[in-house]
């Protein structure tokens, strides 16, 4: 044949990259108990709460900055000091920008779950984990109670509208899932784009669940 000898080489590359980090807080045992402090004071305050992405649990208003005083200030810079690590502009720097955040408390018993979501008007999102409600002395053995963290592949409608089987295959030479899924510890902070869509799996432990959602963003001078 003419062409027996014909071969392809192939390098694949990635492009346009949806990061979403993973960071643990370290040394943080005291703020953690200072932000669940505040966070049941607040609720015991304002038991109706927000009605928003949650469904059952209770979800505080969102200006937990104001409220929530040095503990929800101090988690803030943090926030934002991680949203700078992981932001650029063009033809501009950090400092040409006001940096805002925005954070409200979310606390789960049994059932409660969140509806996939956005979060429009922001460049980073955000949540921090302070008590899993699983079991042992740190509550994070959550093996028997669901509400894990998921996001939706943002390309999903795309492949869903040709082959509703198909999927990209990963660096890990793994098929890449539709609604890949996370399971975080206590003290986890765990920052996304906010136009990533994402929710909560239903939570079936015994405890409550906290967690702290944030928005951070960056106003032009």
């Amino acid at each position: 044949m003419a062409y027996e000898n014909l071969r392809v080489q192939a390098h694949k590359g990635a492009l346009f990259e949806t990061p979403v980090v993973t960071a643990k807080l370290t040394g943080g045992e005291a703020l953690l108990r200072d932000l669940e402090e505040v966070s049941r004071r607040r609720m015991a305050q304002d038991p109706e709460g927000m009605k928003r992405s949650n469904v059952g649990g209770w979800h505080s208003d969102t200006q937990m900055i104001d409220w929530g005083g040095a503990p929800a200030r101090a988690l803030a810079e943090k926030a934002i000091a991680m949203a700078k690590r992981l932001s650029a502009f063009s033809n501009a720097t950090h400092d040409d920008f006001d940096w805002w955040a925005q954070m409200w408390v979310n606390i789960s018993g049994p059932g409660a779950s969140n509806h996939m979501h956005v979060h429009p008007g922001n460049l980073w999102s955000a949540v921090l984990y302070l008590d899993m409600g699983g079991t042992g002395d740190d509550g994070d053995d959550i093996s028997e109670c669901g509400g894990h963290f998921y996001f939706e592949d943002p390309r999903f409608p795309i492949a869903m509208m040709h082959n509703t089987r198909f999927r990209f295959v990963g660096e890990d030479g793994q098929p890449q899932p539709v609604q890949p899924e996370i399971r975080p510890r206590r003290g986890d902070l765990i920052m996304f784009p906010a136009w990533l869509r994402h929710g909560v799996r239903p939570y079936e432990g015994q405890r409550e669940r906290i967690s702290i959602a944030m928005n951070v963003d960056a106003i032009p001078r």
